[in-house]
């Protein structure tokens, strides 16, 4: 008696599993459907802003490209870190991006979502996206988040 009310439980069990595992893998996201518009800043005689540029419209992010001079007061207004900022500072959906930004890590600040105003890669290190060089050994770096009170913490490590 025993062994035959088991195996109506087992299948029971298994339906209600796979019911709950199609709808968990449904609602994880995966990817973007429509990348938002990445609004970049930079001094039009900058080329590894442009390259930068180039590297995210092959990954999909539309830009809208703003000449910028003089950027120093933009990067106030951003609230970047002085230790953080680079040659160029972008904006996306509420976020500001400072310097080189991997792809990678914009795609995760989009998708987590993060208490943060920014992410950033200070300076221009060899190897970054953008600052590419044949021949040369990429240096090691960090993506940090930086917060509305002030304080920092490594987001990403390139080695």
């Amino acid at each position: 008696m025993l062994k035959k009310c088991v195996w109506p439980i087992l299948l029971l069990a298994s339906v209600f599993l796979g019911a709950c595992t199609a709808k968990s893998a449904v609602e994880q996201p995966v990817a973007m459907a429509e990348k938002p518009i990445i609004t970049v800043y930079h001094d039009p005689n900058c080329g590894c802003c442009t390259n930068w540029m180039t590297y995210l419209e092959k990954a999909g992010y539309p830009l809208e490209i703003i000449e910028t001079p003089n950027s120093t007061p933009l990067k106030e207004r951003f609230q970047v870190p002085r230790t953080l900022q680079s040659c160029h500072t972008a904006v996306v959906n509420g976020y500001v991006l400072e310097g080189h930004v991997p792809v990678t890590e914009i795609d995760r600040l989009l998708i987590e979502r993060p208490d943060v105003i920014g992410i950033a890669v200070a300076g221009m290190p060899i190897g970054s996206p953008g600052m590419e060089m044949l021949g040369v050994k990429p240096q090691p770096y960090h993506v940090v988040s930086f917060h509305e009170d002030g304080s920092q913490e490594i987001f990403g490590s390139y080695q």
